[in-house]
């Protein structure tokens, strides 16, 4: 039953989607049960007297953060305008999904040492700062760093929250808890879309960041208190043997400096994609991949980028699916409403559709599941056929205005539904491969894959955009050039497929 639940809470779609289940329970295996040695009682919930609050504060914390992910995404389209960032347009979507990764690694450190109070704290703090930041810009570039700031803070509360769970609730009652986050974060995802363009069309796109601030400050209010009840983290006693033992490696071999390279590698290649100058282009382009690669060599596991059958494999699918679906999700509302003349409102209900099916898709191949990994390389080859299907539709309803603007939210709704499969499958096969000691770690890849994807395709796309208007082309170029893209990815995830699984004898 517990595999089933962590098994839906790694499945949860949206940007940045929540930590595994799967680390979670490995990061609790080092504090213990809040009541080892006692026998659970049956009448206790997580809504019980010593838990709702936290529960609650949990539960909103992971909510306020879907709900802001795909809501923005929806009326990100009009910012750009308002603020003349069309030229760069990507990094509205790629300042957030950067900082998550230093956002992510700085919470985890803080919480091995003294507990998850302190940066969840501040994650809510400086998430907030960033909404204030965004809402209030006047200009794209300060619209950029209220959304950077929102990202280190989205890393700070979504990493804290399965560490939570293993430090503050008994094991009897976590897979409840685990199952409750899955839902928190799909419920935000279907309606954030809907009520964040109803925002913009009735007041402003600032509205939406506005709304944040207090749901922000309940979920702090109900959150936090709970935390210093925790004591603080076995692991952290033995901090000292550990750096110990890593006063050996280099500090900017570290996992921290690691990751602040891949992010200003990242940053720096995507931010020469949008230079004129084609030598500085160049030359910014290959010091940023020469920073990046060798730190994302560091934070992965041995074989990734080489897509070594197997675990390397898996996560380099995972990279490539969030590419397709997220790098086609953050343009089509783009599309919707600059080139066919829709609505915020109506632009987000082809994002809710894909995440509806992306959870059917989910639950239709768990169903189906026969634990044979043949079968999950088979479903995960066919996910992506299914995903590639609705690229291309989205991608002719760009295109052409033969084609009714609605049938980019059909073609979308077929993309999530191959998305849940592959999504699934792929997961399911990659973890059940790593062996116990290293699922945190296997985790941890798989979710840096699919930030790094998703941030990548989002400034690829961004420079496409800036190049067509430095060179009188259209954004409709732009966009089939995006959407040519991810149908490429996903051609290449069909092929990637088979290497889910070592060759016997390997």
């Amino acid at each position: 039953m517990s595999q089933h639940i962590d098994e839906a809470a790694e499945n949860s779609p949206g940007h940045g989607s929540p930590p595994t289940a799967e680390s979670a329970t490995t990061g609790s295996a080092t504090t213990g049960s809040a009541t080892a040695g006692h026998a659970p009682d049956t009448k206790e919930s997580v809504f019980s007297g010593p838990y709702r609050a936290l529960t609650l504060g949990v539960l909103l914390s992971v909510g306020m953060v879907a709900f802001e992910s795909l809501g923005v995404a929806t009326v990100l389209p009009g910012i750009a305008h308002d603020l003349d960032g069309l030229g760069a347009y990507g990094w509205g979507l790629s300042a957030l999904m950067l900082a998550n990764i230093v956002g992510t690694v700085l919470a985890g450190r803080s919480a091995d040492r003294g507990g998850p109070l302190r940066p969840m704290a501040v994650g809510m703090i400086v998430f907030a700062l960033g909404c204030a930041v965004a809402g209030a810009a006047a200009n794209w570039p300060l619209f950029l760093v209220g959304r950077f700031a929102q990202g280190l803070g989205v890393g700070a509360v979504m990493s804290m929250a399965y560490t939570m769970i293993g430090l503050a609730y008994p094991e009897h009652l976590r897979a409840r808890m685990f199952a409750l986050l899955s839902s928190a974060w799909t419920i935000p995802s279907l309606v954030g879309p809907a009520v964040a363009g109803t925002l913009t069309d009735l007041s402003s796109w600032r509205a939406v960041f506005l709304l944040m601030l207090p749901i922000a400050a309940v979920a702090a209010l109900l959150t936090l208190p709970g935390l210093r009840r925790i004591p603080r983290p076995e692991a952290a006693d033995a901090d000292a043997d550990a750096s110990a033992s890593a006063s050996a490696t280099p500090w900017w071999k570290g996992p921290l400096a690691s990751a602040i390279l891949l992010t200003v590698g990242t940053g720096l290649l995507l931010q020469a994609l949008l230079l004129e100058n084609l030598a500085l282009l160049a030359v910014l382009s290959v010091v940023g991949v020469l920073i990046a690669v060798p730190a994302l060599r560091r934070v992965t596991p041995e074989g990734t980028l080489s897509a070594r059958p197997g675990i390397g494999a898996g996560i380099v699918v995972r990279g490539l699916l969030c590419g397709v679906y997220f790098g086609s999700e953050a343009f089509l509302p783009l599309g919707l409403q600059e080139e066919r003349g829709m609505g915020a409102t109506a632009a987000g209900i082809g994002l809710s559709a894909g995440a509806i099916t992306w959870v059917v898709g989910s639950l239709y191949q768990a169903k189906r599941d026969s634990g044979a990994p043949g079968s999950r390389v088979a479903s995960t080859a066919l996910g992506f056929v299914v995903l590639l299907v609705g690229v291309v539709i989205i991608a002719l309803t760009i295109v052409t205005t033969a084609v009714p603007a609605w049938i980019a939210i059909v073609g979308w709704a077929v993309g999530g539904l191959g998305m849940g499969v592959a999504f699934n499958a792929s997961t399911t096969d990659t973890l059940e491969q790593a062996p116990a000691e290293k699922q945190g770690e296997t985790s941890g890849a798989l979710q840096l894959a699919q930030t790094l994807a998703t941030g990548l395709i989002a400034g690829l796309g961004g420079a496409a955009i800036a190049l067509a208007q430095h060179y009188d082309s259209s954004t409709r170029t732009a966009l089939v050039s995006v959407f040519a893209l991810t149908a490429l990815l996903a051609l290449a995830g069909i092929v990637l497929a088979r290497r889910l699984r070592p060759a016997r004898g390997a």
